[in-house]
């Protein structure tokens, strides 16, 4: 099983980018399944540009470290774009960033993670995979959480 975070504001489609992002959703994704497992809002990102920081008394809050934290466990995460600090800050993490066109379905990418999970294809997904293996287990999805069944072969297709 591998966990995986998506930038999605409408819950079907990644269109968010990774720092910017006011919402998150994380599934765990066997063969076969996926269950959400969780749902991370977080407050609107206000972008503000060199020159407006000049001057700045106090401090400056770090608007990527919340979505850190919530995905912190996770394999990879999937957004529309993500800066190079942020891609930086997830490797360390162990989480393989990805970054998809905006509108890439959810669900097809579940079904892509299912089927590297059984037929290989997809070298993050073999990393994550043994890097899983040697790992505890982690906590699974609540009762009544939705899951959805997904492609586990290319027979499945017909």
């Amino acid at each position: 099983m591998l966990r995986i975070a998506f930038a999605s504001s409408d819950r079907t489609t990644v269109n968010l980018h990774f720092g910017g992002a006011e919402s998150l959703m994380i599934y765990d994704v066997s063969p076969g399944q996926a269950d959400l497992v969780g749902i991370g809002e977080f407050m609107k990102a206000e972008t503000v540009g060199e020159t407006g920081r000049t001057g700045l008394t106090g401090t400056v809050q770090d608007k990527v470290l919340p979505k850190l934290d919530f995905v912190g466990e996770c394999a990879a995460v999937y957004a529309a774009s993500i800066g190079s600090s942020s891609i930086r800050r997830l490797m360390k993490l162990g989480i393989q960033p990805i970054i998809v066109d905006t509108g890439h379905e959810i669900l097809d990418l579940l079904n892509e993670v299912s089927l590297a999970l059984v037929h290989g294809g997809l070298a993050w997904v073999d990393r994550a995979k043994a890097k899983a293996l040697a790992a505890p287990p982690k906590e699974t999805a609540s009762a009544g959480a939705p899951r959805h069944v997904l492609l586990s072969s290319i027979d499945d297709l017909e």
